[in-house]
């Protein structure tokens, strides 16, 4: 930090006061940037810029990416500001804050200096275990459940915390986010499930004695205009949209946007599977519908590896 604190004030942008040493930041609207207290011990300022100017020096990146709460906006407005102000022209283009909401836990704020917290671990915990009894009530046969309940409670917090716009705050309730019946990670994971288990029943079933090939190569081999149902286009349509909602997601740094699409595909996939009858005596209308089953699959799973969740096959 030195050569730094050391060419801030060969650019003369250090400024004394009182014995602490800061840039003034007044004609940019903002409260000086502290560079030095009294002592001489160093701030979060000097930090900061210290260690941009490494990253840049270092790793020569593109974008540099600060996700902290909202309560920083300032701080990083002013580190942006101090850095530009050294000649440092990419600090405008290329840093960049993105703030998010604070969380509460069943309307409780979280707090460390009042002691007030609820650590991530415990949650987690908590969570697992309070999917693990759901489980031992509604499917007590299913295989791996330590496994599942696992992916599907961490999945759980996950998504609940990416559901909204980043910039809200963030109210965390265990049956909110456990649901299977909202917008939740659970919905969109036991979505998935279900298209695993049509595809499973796809390859062991027959019909008319004729057994019927694995899925995958099935969807190889399919006619797109036996889908003529609405909630076959209106799915095929959703499914079409991955692209450019990742994209503007990317763009946005706007993770609810892949979770709000992860729930409208799943709710699409949901109206198709009670509309229309997929293991039919029509093969080709059977083929067509697998396909489509297998795209859901296929675009469920990537857009949870998006946002860190798991897929489990069953559930």
């Amino acid at each position: 930090m030195e050569p730094v604190i050391q060419e801030l004030k060969d650019k003369q942008l250090l400024e004394e006061d009182e014995g602490a040493w800061l840039v003034r930041l007044d004609q940019y609207n903002m409260a000086p940037a502290l560079m030095l207290k009294k002592d001489g011990s160093t701030l979060y300022h000097t930090r900061d810029v210290t260690a941009a100017l490494y990253r840049k020096q270092t790793y020569s990146f593109d974008k540099a990416l600060y996700v902290t709460d909202y309560a920083q906006n300032l701080h990083f407005a002013q580190l942006f500001k101090v850095i530009g102000l050294m000649g440092y022209d990419w600090a405008e283009d290329e840093m960049i804050h993105v703030p998010f909401g604070r969380v509460t836990l069943e309307g409780m704020s979280l707090s460390t200096r009042k002691g007030n917290v609820v650590k991530l671990e415990e949650v987690l915990e908590q969570t697992i275990k309070k999917v693990k009894e759901i489980i031992e009530v509604k499917n007590p046969q299913l295989k791996n459940k330590d496994e599942v309940a696992r992916q599907v409670g961490v999945g759980a917090v996950i998504f609940n915390d990416l559901s909204a716009n980043r910039i809200k705050d963030i109210v965390f309730s265990w049956d909110d986010a456990l649901s299977f019946e909202g917008e939740t990670g659970p919905y969109a994971q036991y979505c998935y499930a279900r298209t695993c288990s049509v595809l499973r029943k796809a390859a062991s079933d027959q019909l008319s004695g004729t057994a019927l090939v694995d899925a995958l190569v099935l969807a190889e081999q399919f006619d797109p205009s036996k889908l003529q149902h609405p909630t076959e286009i209106a799915l095929l349509k959703e499914l079409a949209l991955f692209p450019e909602r990742t994209e503007q997601a990317a763009a946005k740094l706007e993770p609810s946007m892949v979770t709000r699409y992860l729930i409208d595909v799943a709710q699409a996939f949901n109206r198709f599977y009670h509309d229309c009858p997929i293991l039919v005596e029509d093969e080709k209308l059977r083929a067509a519908r697998l396909a489509l089953v297998k795209c859901v699959q296929i675009t469920l799973k990537n857009g949870f590896g998006l946002i860190g969740l798991q897929a489990p096959e069953e559930m």
